[in-house]
């Protein structure tokens, strides 16, 4: 699989979830998880560059 599908595949994966809160009506745990997934991307895109050391101060 390419890196095109795989990306595409999470974001299905995030999209069921969210789908899926929405339909038994978890509406108070959507923001949660879109914070969670925030700070998931936060830690993926500035693992090796040269904004880690700015982010420190927020953790």
């Amino acid at each position: 699989m390419n890196f095109i599908a795989q990306l595409k595949a999470r974001f299905a994966i995030m999209g069921e979830l969210i789908a899926f809160l929405w339909l038994r009506r978890l509406w108070w745990m959507i923001p949660m998880v879109l914070v969670l997934l925030g700070f998931g991307l936060l830690i993926i895109f500035t693992q090796s560059s040269a904004l880690a050391p700015f982010l420190y101060p927020l953790f």
